[in-house]
């Protein structure tokens, strides 16, 4: 499992510097399934999760959730029938924080104990 996993996220404030290159190339070598794409100028990650039916994908929504709640910091969650789409970004600094990183890398490993 990924480095990420490990780390706390810390409190962000406004004007915090986003996630480095050399960063971001670490997390995507060590959590390849994330995408980057940018939403109305906005860059995060984002991942599909697949399951076999839509129990299973919601029951995952709130093992999420509940992450979220736990390190203070919040994604956005797209439930469907069969997939879980998770999106990460930093609301405050509206780019990508090494939280987000963090996050994601547990999302994965929640992920890996279904």
């Amino acid at each position: 499992m990924s480095d990420f996993v490990s780390m706390k996220c810390e409190a962000c404030r406004v004007g915090a510097p986003p996630a480095s290159s050399d960063e971001l190339d670490k997390f995507q070598a060590d959590c390849p399934n994330w995408e980057k794409i940018e939403t109305d100028g906005v860059p995060q990650i984002q991942r599909v999760y697949r399951f076999d039916t839509f129990v299973q994908a919601l029951a995952f929504t709130n093992q999420v959730g509940n992450l979220a709640e736990e390190g203070g910091h919040h994604p956005a969650l797209l439930t469907e029938w069969g997939r879980v789409t998770v999106r990460w970004w930093t609301h405050k600094i509206l780019n990508l924080h090494m939280n987000d990183l963090i996050m994601a890398a547990k999302t994965d490993q929640l992920y890996a104990q279904e």
